[in-house]
């Protein structure tokens, strides 16, 4: 999956003084000890190398670490990326911000053994498969792995999901009155014709692939039977609804599309982008939730191994998971921040309401999926 550049959010409106993570308090002398006889390239955890104050100290000591394909824009990260270099003064170098999954999985056996290697990798749940499957990545588990849910997670901890969305419906809710769009079905009515796009296409755009299992699952389909949202897309595009528009804050403002199929995290944003100039409503559909989110992992040959894992303390300790929340992603710790009390409730407010956990395909259903859109999307449109 391409990453693109998100939409920049105002810090003035999404003020907030986040919590620190981990302890910085001065080891000692037995965990200094700890930190210097650690092979970190093999730990499997924080406490089986001595804890975070030996992981912290020797991280610091590598000074540095190497991430790829993480837009400063997308997901909040490039404010990750600066809290993490002044919370632990550790150079990050960012290599191919705007790259995709599969340049990451490319860097990881083009840079093997140099100092350039990506240490670590954010990359879409069918790449996190494949990257494990050809023995790219380090196993580990953070402090709040039992707090991932199994589904979302390889049980050896060779990957784990961080971050993602809903498929939801944006709309301009100026243009159609007392009548909104409340489901899929209802897209369908005559008042939405040449109104309603996608976000790039579906055997190509993650986003729009997903509006396609959404639409599936509202239709009668599942996981494992993607058939009934190609057929739904087919029923849109005949009634003249479905217009073939890249959508962004520019149409959006212009009227080119009137109703927007994405994901929630982008949705949103796109509220905020066009506030003061479209009325922007974003929500779920209750009976097409599907969700997609992405996945870390370190890489086995990472060559600042203790800042690789540092840096996944981070991200998973409640300030990183604050700071995706910010950048309007949904963190994968969200319900376990929400029964904790620690999940910042302004930035949740940006985000359309869901219910329940979120379910996600098999690699094999992922993969049915992905061949029957190619086979038949390009028909659908025309």
């Amino acid at each position: 999956m391409n990453k693109k550049v998100a939409i920049t959010l105002s810090s003035t409106a999404l003020a907030l003084v986040l919590g620190a993570c981990g302890s910085t308090s001065s080891s000692s002398t037995a965990t200094t000890a700890a930190s210097s006889s650690t092979n970190w390239a093999t730990a499997t955890s924080a406490q089986a190398g001595g804890g975070m104050s030996a992981l912290i100290a020797a991280a610091k000591k590598e000074g540095s670490l190497n991430v790829i394909a993480l837009p400063p824009g997308w997901a909040n990260y490039g404010q990750l990326i600066s809290s993490f270099e002044k919370k632990y003064g550790i150079t990050i170098t960012s290599e191919n911000p705007n790259g995709s999954s599969a340049q990451e999985l490319a860097a990881l056996k083009a840079e093997k053994g140099t100092s350039k290697e990506p240490d670590v990798v954010d990359v879409g749940p069918s790449f996190a498969l494949l990257g494990a499957s050809q023995g790219l990545f380090s196993p580990y588990k953070v402090a709040e792995w039992s707090q991932i849910p199994s589904n979302s997670k390889d049980a050896a901890g060779n990957w784990y999901y961080d971050y993602g969305g809903y498929i939801s419906i944006g709309y301009n809710a100026s243009a159609f009155g007392s009548n909104p769009p409340t489901s899929f079905a209802s897209l369908l009515q005559p008042q939405y014709k040449g109104a309603v796009a996608l976000d790039g296409n579906p055997t190509s755009a993650g986003a729009a692939f997903g509006a396609v299992y959404a639409a599936s699952l509202a239709n009668g389909g599942s996981l494992s039977n993607i058939q009934p949202g190609l057929n739904y897309f087919k029923k849109l595009a005949a009634a003249g609804n479905f217009v073939p528009v890249q959508s962004s804050p520019a149409v959006i403002e212009s009227g080119q599309i009137k109703v927007n199929i994405d994901w929630d995290y982008l949705n949103a944003a796109y509220a905020i982008a066009t506030k003061g100039k479209v009325n922007w409503k974003v929500f779920v559909p209750s009976n097409g939730q599907y969700a997609s989110y992405y996945a870390q992992a370190i890489s086995a040959n990472a060559p600042h191994p203790a800042a690789a894992r540092l840096w996944e303390e981070y991200l998973y300790s409640a300030a990183g998971q604050n700071l995706y929340l910010k950048g309007l992603a949904r963190p994968i710790l969200l319900p376990a921040m929400q029964t904790a009390g620690t999940v910042n409730s302004t930035y949740l407010s940006l985000l359309p309401t869901v219910t329940g956990q979120p379910q996600f395909p098999t690699g094999s259903q992922l993969s049915a999926a992905q061949a029957l859109v190619a086979n038949q999307w390009p028909s659908i449109t025309g």
